[in-house]
């Protein structure tokens, strides 16, 4: 599988992928501060949502926020409709 164009400018291209995956119970501000300073946070993110990324942090938000963002999103595609 070829990697999305997107993370050749990601801040946290290079870094130890576990950083974006801590054990629970552990702080998510380390891995969040990298993606607040990131240019491509947002493809990120959008990634993530598209491929049901369970677990890390991706584009600074972790899996408890990404469930909490599909529902807003599926509600508000619900309202549309």
């Amino acid at each position: 599988m070829n990697a999305p164009s997107w993370r050749l400018s990601a801040a946290c291209r290079g870094m130890d992928p576990e950083v974006f995956y801590p054990q629970r119970g552990d702080s998510t501000a380390a891995p969040k501060s990298v993606c607040r300073g990131c240019l491509v946070s947002e493809e990120c993110l959008e990634f993530a949502l598209a491929n049901g990324e369970k677990f890390g942090i991706w584009g600074g938000v972790a899996e408890r926020e990404r469930r909490k963002l599909r529902r807003l999103r599926l509600r508000a595609l619900a309202v549309a409709v």
